[in-house]
């Protein structure tokens, strides 16, 4: 079996969206996943499965989330591989000075392209600092997260993603691992 980590997008979010993890977990398992377990209420999941196409995965849990509890979220599916390679190529890692409960991570379903970027970067002008690397932007918020206004600013139309802390995603990364047996 292979293992797999869901995030779910826009969840218990200012009580919209309300799905208990207790919920989640049996729908997880009703689907034919093993394994499953969750960290913290937002919709992290890390489950296995027979199942060997990460994009099949995500549209019947959504398709499933969707008629159980009456709505649409959107889902990221990520394989082991990818969830540790955002881990390690984090852009700030070799910076001292970058508190880990600062920094976001936006999951994302593809790499941004240059003119995105470049976009997003122009809608901007905080003291935040954005990366973008594959498949995740890094948002680095030296105030905090509370004080910023780069949320309003950085919805663009060709941005769809899923934001995490930094503690999270080392959280699911020793999940992960030990879920595979390295840990």
């Amino acid at each position: 079996m292979l293992v797999y980590i869901s995030l779910l997008r826009g969840i218990n979010v200012g009580g919209n969206k309300v799905i208990k993890m207790a919920d989640l977990r049996t729908l997880y398992e009703s689907l034919g996943f093993a394994q499953v377990q969750t960290l913290l209420q937002s919709g992290n999941v890390v489950f296995s499965s027979d199942l060997t196409d990460a994009d099949d995965i995500a549209k019947r849990i959504e398709a499933s989330i969707e008629a159980q509890f009456g709505f649409h979220s959107t889902l990221f599916v990520l394989t082991v591989e990818d969830l540790i390679a955002v881990h390690d190529q984090n852009p700030f890692a070799a910076q001292s000075d970058v508190d880990p409960s600062k920094l976001l991570v936006t999951f994302l379903h593809a790499p941004l392209s240059e003119t995105v970027i470049a976009q997003y970067h122009a809608k901007h002008d905080g003291p935040e600092i954005v990366k973008s690397v594959g498949k995740a932007l890094y948002i680095y918020f030296p105030d905090g997260m509370g004080r910023s206004s780069i949320d309003r600013n950085r919805k663009l139309p060709q941005i769809v993603g899923t934001g995490r802390n930094w503690n999270t995603v080392t959280k699911l990364r020793d999940m992960v691992l030990k879920a595979v047996g390295e840990g």
